[in-house]
């Protein structure tokens, strides 16, 4: 099943996406709520009766009378309220590059136990345009993930069963001012100012059903489901990345038995993957200079097209708009 959010009558409705189009859930059944978060909250019965519904949309017996096509509306995040946004760090391959991009050792931590860390979930949005502050262009980065949505509450959750607790997939484009993001994690602390101003999810939240055929072992001495996805980035139609979903080293289970530890997770919670192996221009940049001195660096500019297309999930793509704004903290920085 797959399921998307668009602006109807300035609020956000849920939809079933199918083929191009949109079918209002509420539309298709009395007891299916309007938004994603009222559909999580009783997800198992309207998981049940969606899925029925979903399946007489692609045979046909639901035409497209009832419908609307999606390239008429505006898609929001699949979830446009999340209750709140984490972001993994689960590839070794681009932890790995990025250290020796810094010409410094791999950490041996990461092999212990997976992180992550809070992103802001009032700055999420769907496709379109991306809105940046003059600091924000300074060495703007995209980063190339996918994202679980939590299907229902839990807490100290296990590895071995936290796959139960995830409605589904998206594409995640965690949005990087770098210039900011480098500045302040000088004092160990962060990141703030350099991600919080964006974090573009879509087009879809696709269900676990729909993925069973790209299902794969974890890594060896890890925990729970992976699966064998694409993961590609363009900017302005130049594919720039180019990774697999299955190479998480860290699987989701394992970030979600991380997460719960001590903690309630709810029903409308984001986790990320975090970035895949070449799945931004930092390490990029930093692999490009590597092996070549005179290595021009390349950053996201105003009028860029980002596009982030992944197995199955879909292809979610943005573009850089400068704010009419001309205020900047970098220049409001104290000299001492």
């Amino acid at each position: 099943m797959k399921l998307a959010s668009y602006l109807k009558d300035e609020h956000d409705q849920l939809a079933f996406y199918a083929n191009g189009y949109l079918y209002d859930t509420d539309a298709m059944h009395p007891e299916l709520p309007s938004s994603l978060n009222m559909f999580l909250t009783f997800w198992d019965d309207n998981y049940t009766i969606g899925q029925a519904i979903y399946r007489s949309i692609k045979e046909g017996r639901i035409g497209v009378n009832h419908a609307v096509a999606a390239s008429d509306v505006q898609l929001l995040s699949p979830i446009p309220f999340p209750a709140s946004c984490r972001d993994g760090y689960a590839f070794r391959q681009h932890v790995e590059a990025a250290r020796r991009n810094r010409n410094v050792p791999m950490i041996p931590e990461f092999d212990q136990y997976p992180v992550f860390y809070f992103t802001n979930h009032h700055s999420v949005q769907g496709a379109g345009e991306i809105k940046c502050m003059p600091d924000h262009l300074d060495k703007l980065d995209f980063e190339l993930e996918v994202a679980i949505v939590i299907a229902k509450n839990g807490r100290n959750i296990r590895a071995e069963e936290a796959d139960e607790y995830i409605a589904g997939f998206m594409i995640m484009n965690d949005m990087s001012a770098r210039r900011l993001q480098m500045e302040e994690m000088v004092l160990n602390l962060g990141p703030a100012k350099g991600k919080d101003f964006c974090t573009a999810f879509g087009p879809c939240l696709v269900t676990l059903d729909e993925l069973e055929e790209y299902e794969i072992e974890p890594k060896e001495g890890h925990t729970g489901k992976n699966w064998n996805l694409t993961m590609k980035c363009s900017v302005n139609g130049v594919e720039v990345s180019n990774g697999n979903l299955g190479d998480m080293n860290w699987t989701f289970a394992e970030l979600i038995e991380r997460c719960s530890y001590g903690a309630d997770l709810q029903a409308g919670d984001v986790i990320g993957s975090g970035t895949v192996g070449t799945g931004c221009l930092l390490e990029l940049n930093g692999t490009g200079k590597l092996n070549d001195p005179n290595y021009e660096e390349q950053w996201l500019q105003e009028g860029d097209v980002i596009e982030i297309d992944v197995e199955c999930l879909g292809v979610l793509q943005n573009t850089i708009v400068k704010e009419d704004d001309d205020f900047s903290l970098l220049a409001k920085k104290m000299k001492v």
